[in-house]
């Protein structure tokens, strides 16, 4: 790449279409402790979390037609954990159940309430805790 480009911050900003807009809003506060930061109508609403903004918009709704899935870093190993037994508390049963991968990685996958994939990653060259 030139030098001349300022490098990229990372891949901070997600939009989604979602049937039913309250009810996304309060699944990304609720489990993941997002802020809505502005919602301009019924059928939009911003959050943010950390650095990431998620976008919610009301629309058709077709599984993993355009999305595989979409993930949230956590800063170590162990948070993963952590965090699996939080999304359990919530009430939401992960498909796949937290495993380390052969590069180190370890996650584990749930579906939001449309469906949408959420993997909760920890991932050694970008997770902070590495």
């Amino acid at each position: 790449m030139s030098g001349k480009v300022p490098p990229i911050e990372g891949l901070r900003h997600v939009a989604l279409y979602v049937e039913d807009v309250e009810r996304s809003v309060a699944f990304y506060c609720g489990v993941f402790g997002m802020e809505l930061e502005w919602q301009p109508d019924p059928e939009n609403a911003y959050l943010t979390g950390g650095t990431d903004n998620l976008a919610i918009h009301k629309g058709a709704v077709a599984k993993k037609v355009n999305l595989d899935h979409m993930g949230f870093l956590v800063p170590t190993m162990d948070a993963v954990d952590q965090w699996e037994e939080h999304i359990r508390a919530q009430g939401h049963e992960p498909f796949a159940p937290a495993k380390t991968h052969r590069d180190g990685a370890r996650s584990f996958y749930l579906r939001d309430p449309d469906g949408h994939v959420i993997q909760v990653l920890y991932h050694p060259p970008i997770s902070r805790g590495s």
